[in-house]
């Protein structure tokens, strides 16, 4: 979890959730600002955020095997997408949550 200024955020809340299994996490960041859940495996996760300076949670997603077909993802414009696309690495998958400036992760209206 990085603010705008590219720094950790290690006070904040990352709740995920996966409607096809019906999966639920929650998650605090650490001091470095990051965070993990263990999860089904899944298309996407849906995500809240609970951070300091925020009045209301933030809500994304998390792509981690992405449906070019998923509605929801075709309506991001092509040069924000990645913001909501997962890493895989050797142990799983990386995701980093930008609150703001470059790269702000996308963010939607519920």
């Amino acid at each position: 979890m990085l603010d705008g200024a590219g720094e950790p955020v290690g006070d904040a809340l990352v709740e995920t959730w996966d409607a096809a299994s019906r999966s639920f996490a929650r998650c605090p960041t650490a001091d470095d600002g990051s965070w993990f859940v263990v999860t089904p495996a899944t298309s996407h996760l849906a995500v809240s955020v609970f951070a300091r300076g925020l009045l209301h949670r933030v809500v994304t997603r998390i792509y981690l095997d992405p449906d070019p077909a998923d509605p929801v993802l075709a309506r991001v414009p092509a040069a924000r997408r990645a913001t909501l696309l997962a890493e895989r690495t050797d142990d799983g998958y990386r995701f980093d949550i930008r609150l703001q400036g470059p790269g702000e992760t996308v963010f939607f209206d519920i």
